[in-house]
């Protein structure tokens, strides 16, 4: 049975389309939240992931740049204001068709 990579670089089946999720500790309340990764991306040398928290049904990505392999991957905000918004309008333009370019 043939092996390819998916959208977010994990070997998976050919005929599966598995569902990859993170779990993340809200810092403020100490609760962890479940996440859905839906797409990801290297942009400018750098990985980002996309993600929903599974029962969201909107538009609401969190955008988050991440390190490392496996299960030892590191998220961390993106600080940078015009890092992020590059970051944003891909994956809005990837996911929904639509991007706010300032071009």
């Amino acid at each position: 049975m043939k092996k390819e990579k998916n959208e977010i670089g994990f070997l998976t089946d050919e005929n599966t389309t598995e569902a990859f999720y993170v779990t993340l500790t809200d810092l403020a309340s100490g609760k962890d939240i479940e996440f859905k990764v839906v797409s990801e991306a290297v942009l400018m040398g750098k990985r980002y992931f996309a993600l929903v928290p599974p029962e969201e049904k909107g538009d609401d990505v969190i955008v988050l740049s991440v390190t490392g392999k496996g299960e030892d991957l590191i998220f961390e905000t993106i600080e940078d204001d015009n890092e992020y918004e590059e970051v944003e309008d891909y994956f809005n333009d990837l996911l929904f068709g639509t991007s706010d370019y300032d071009n």
